[in-house]
């Protein structure tokens, strides 16, 4: 098993299950105990993980913050991230935007234009829900309250019956080959049948992203992105990948 996929599955098991001892996440792995113990000391010294005596936990990851925590981290990149994404939104455009705290700040430049907006975001459900110019569509599925968003087998099935202009897709991080990660499993069938349904797909993600492991599970690779509008410190070999797979990079 790669490094890589180890760390992402020894992360999902501590996620699901909480402490266990070395021996225990060693035969899961299929490693000797050694490279389990040296795994562990790469996660804890990348704040991934807390090494506790005998074993260790997973450190708290995005999906258990609370969104308004999270609105505040990196606001400023944010903010100028949205600002040009909403430069290519026309009347009249059909958009599709996923969760998280920068799609928000985007749903806040969108009010007062003529567009439709499909999201599963209860936050841009919320900032949008009063603005007759908008046209807004809210898809179904189970409420995960702490990230303000929609998942599960019907917000997927809602997907499949769409085909929409423009796809705006957030990430947890981006890995220096240009692959999009998520933090967590239930978003993943989500924001891959977003992709599906959209004829151009943008990534929103700020500098602080790139590159980063902070996700456990890969959504799509740099060639499924049309266009990534970030910030101008991003890291110019992570921005260098999606050029080379196709990609418009946009620094603001």
């Amino acid at each position: 098993m790669l490094r890589e996929t180890r760390h992402r599955s020894l992360l999902t098991i501590l996620g699901e299950e909480g402490v266990l001892p070395v021996r225990e996440i060693a035969k899961r792995l299929g490693v000797s105990e050694a490279t389990a113990r040296r795994d562990l000391t790469e996660l804890d010294d990348a704040g991934r993980l807390t090494r506790v005596y005998g074993g260790a936990v997973a450190a708290r990851t995005d999906d258990e913050r609370p969104f308004a925590e999270m609105a505040v981290d990196d606001l400023p990149a944010k903010t100028a991230i949205a600002a040009r994404a909403a430069e290519l939104v026309e009347d009249g455009d059909t958009l599709l935007l996923d969760i998280g705290t920068t799609t928000h700040q985007l749903a806040k430049l969108l009010r007062g234009r003529p567009v439709t907006v499909v999201t599963s975001n209860l936050a841009v459900y919320e900032e949008l829900r009063d603005d007759p110019e908008v046209r807004l569509i809210l898809l179904g599925g189970e409420v995960r309250r702490n990230y303000l968003s929609l998942v599960g087998f019907l917000t997927e099935s809602n997907l499949r019956e769409l085909y929409v202009g423009r796809l705006f897709l957030g990430a947890s991080g981006v890995v220096s080959s240009g692959g999009v990660l998520d933090s967590t499993h239930v978003e993943v069938p989500v924001k891959r049948a977003m992709i599906a349904a959209a004829r151009q797909v943008v990534l929103l993600a700020s500098a602080g992203k790139f590159p980063g492991e902070s996700g456990l599970a890969l959504v799509c690779g740099a060639p499924e992105i049309d266009v990534l509008i970030t910030n101008d410190t991003s890291d110019p070999a992570t921005l260098a990948a999606f050029r080379e797979a196709g990609t418009e990079v946009i620094t603001v």
